[in-house]
């Protein structure tokens, strides 16, 4: 289930209205702020979320038991796998990175890594960068364009965790 991440208070409202517990009451979980430490023992609930998810600051999801959870997150948060969140009433979630459709790259050299990723780079391409691979989001241009440059592309479902940037800006 998707929200725009621009919801507001009213819309947020509106939705914990929908969603009723056994009482019959509104009933929805709000995430407000990520744990500098890992709390001891389980998480309440485990979000398995896609990089593009995990982008989000203000995200309507559900966790991996089907409750329904809100995060509400000060804006410019990314989460990563392995992050915790926790709400206002002190329950615990787990972030999971969700596995999803990406191009691994691999090369024979050093160098042709290293190149590859500079091209993709100059294209503002979200990478995670390995010691050995590359991977990017399903593309059919760039994954035409590394095959032509000789590398080696397989398309595989796993998490995906690009970089965030150095600076966070855009142009």
């Amino acid at each position: 289930m998707t929200v725009t991440p621009t919801l507001n208070k009213s819309k947020l409202s509106n939705i914990l209205i929908k969603r009723r517990n056994r009482e019959g009451r509104a009933f929805v979980i709000v995430f407000t702020h990520r744990l500098a430490v890992v709390p001891h023992g389980k998480a309440h609930y485990r979000l398995s979320l896609t990089a593009e998810e995990r982008l989000r600051s203000r995200y309507l999801c559900r966790g991996e038991d089907g409750q329904s959870v809100y995060l509400n997150l000060p804006r410019g948060t990314t989460l990563k796998d392995g992050d915790w969140l926790q709400s206002d009433s002190g329950d615990i979630a787990q972030i999971c990175a969700k596995p999803e459709p990406v191009l691994t790259v691999t090369a024979k050299t050093a160098l042709e890594l290293l190149q590859a990723a500079y091209h993709l780079g100059n294209r503002h391409v979200s990478l995670e960068i390995t010691d050995s691979a590359l991977k990017l989001s399903p593309d059919p241009v760039l994954q035409d364009l590394l095959k032509h440059r000789g590398l080696h592309v397989v398309e595989e479902m796993v998490p995906f965790q690009p970089e965030t940037g150095a600076y966070g800006h855009s142009h």
